[in-house]
C-alpha cells in the first residue's frame, strides 16, 4: 500500500545559512509517497530568496510570495496553494532525520489526530548557540513542555511545528494572522476547542538551530512574551503558573533592586530585604549552572550566566509590555 502524498509547507525568511540543508534533508526523506515542497518567501534580506531559486530547479520545490514576511501569513499562502491533504509545517532552518515524514504519517493515521508533533531538539554549531541549545532543553530554561524537554507520546496542549490534517485547517479558518508570534500554539488551541486532538511523539526530532547572539536572542524571548500576554489576553482560560513565572521574576527583581536603592538613600535597615529576590533568582541561575548541559564546555556552561536571565527577563519584559494584535 502506498505512502499518502503530503505538502510541506515552509515560512522563510533570512534563512541563507540553513534553507539548503533544509530542503535537502526533505528531499532526501525515505518516504514513497508523493512529496511537495512549498516555500513561502518574505521579504529577506540575505541571500535566501536566491539560494530559493536554485532549489526551485527541484520540481518538487515551488515558491509562493509572503509580502508581509510574517510566519501566519505565509503558512496560510502555501496551505493554500499545497495540493494534498496531509501538511507538514517545517522552518526554514529546521532538520529534520530520514525517517521524520515517513513516522509523522504514521503516527497521524494511526493516532487520528488532527496534528502530530515531537521534539524541538535545539542543537548549536559554535559555543554561544550551544549554551543556548543547552537552556532550551532544560526546565531551567523553558519550562516543562514535552516538545522542549521530552516526554511520554500522548496528547497534548500543543507540539513543535506539526503534520496536519489539512481538512482540520480548514475546519478553524487557517492560521490568525493577527499573532506574529505563538501563532502555532494558539492554532492547536483552536483545534482542541473544536474537538480536534493534538499528538505529541517524542521519537520526531526536529533540529532547531539557535539565535547567532544574544541581541537576536533577547528580541525572540521579548517577542515570545509579548504574544504570550496577547494570548492570554484572547484565551484568560489558558493562563497557568509557567506563562507568569517570568513577569513574575521581573516584577520581584525589580521591587527587590529598589528597596536596596530606597534603603541606602533613606538609611532604612528594613529594606535591605530587598536583596532577598536579586538572591533567589541569582541562586536559581547557578543552580541550573551545574544541572544543565553535562556534554557542553566549560565556556558554554559560564555562557549560561547570561543566557539564562537573557531568555527569562525579556520573556518576562516582553510579557509585562504586551503587544496588540494586528
Amino acid at each position: 500500500m502506498s505512502e499518502p502524498a503530503v505538502s510541506v509547507i515552509i515560512p522563510v525568511l533570512n534563512e541563507e545559512r540553513f534553507l539548503t540543508q533544509s530542503v535537502q534533508a526533505i528531499l532526501n526523506q525515505n518516504y514513497s509517497g508523493q512529496l511537495e515542497i512549498i516555500l513561502a518567501l518574505g521579504p529577506s534580506k540575505d541571500q535566501t530568496n536566491k539560494i530559493a531559486q536554485e532549489l526551485e530547479k527541484d520540481p518538487r520545490v515551488k515558491l509562493v510570495d509572503n509580502p508581509s514576511g510574517r510566519t501566519a501569513s505565509a503558512l496560510n499562502s502555501a496551505i493554500k496553494k499545497s495540493n494534498f491533504e496531509i501538511i507538514v509545517r517545517l522552518d526554514g532552518h529546521a532538520i529534520v532525520d530520514s525517517n521524520y515524514i515517513k513516522n509523522a504519517v504514521s503516527t497521524l493515521l494511526e493516532t487520528d489526530a488532527d496534528n502530530v508533533g515531537g521534539l524541538m531538539q535545539a542543537q548549536g554549531t559554535n559555543t554561544f548557540e550551544k549554551s543556548v541549545a543547552a537552556a532550551m532543553t532544560s526546565k531551567f530554561g523553558v519550562g516543562n513542555a514535552p516538545f522542549h524537554v521530552g516526554g511520554k507520546a500522548g496528547e497534548a496542549d500543543t507540539v513543535y511545528l506539526g503534520t496536519f490534517k489539512k481538512s482540520a485547517l480548514i475546519r478553524v479558518g487557517y492560521f490568525d494572522e493577527s499573532f506574529i508570534r505563538a501563532q502555532d500554539w494558539e492554532m492547536n488551541y483552536r483545534i482542541r476547542k473544536t474537538g480536534g486532538k493534538i499528538w505529541f511523539n517524542p521519537d520526531l526530532v526536529v533540529t532547531y538551530r539557535p539565535r547567532k547572539n544574544l541581541f537576536e536572542l533577547a528580541k525572540q524571548y521579548f517577542q515570545y512574551g509579548q504574544w504570550r500576554k496577547q494570548v492570554t489576553k484572547t484565551y484568560p482560560e489558558t493562563v497557568s503558573l509557567r506563562y507568569l513565572a517570568p513577569p513574575i521574576t521581573v516584577g520581584g527583581l525589580i521591587i527587590g533592586l529598589a528597596m536596596i536603592l530606597f534603603s541606602n538613600i533613606l538609611d532604612t535597615s528594613w529594606l535591605q530585604i530587598g536583596w532577598i529576590a536579586p538572591a533567589l533568582y541569582f541562586s536559581v541561575i547557578l543552580l541550573a549552572l551545574f544541572s544543565i548541559g553535562s556534554k557542553i564546555s566549560l565556556l558554554s556552561r559560564l555562557l549560561l550566566l547570561v543566557v539564562l536571565p537573557t531568555m527569562h527577563l525579556s520573556w518576562g519584559v516582553g510579557f509585562l509590555k504586551g503587544s496588540k494584535r494586528l
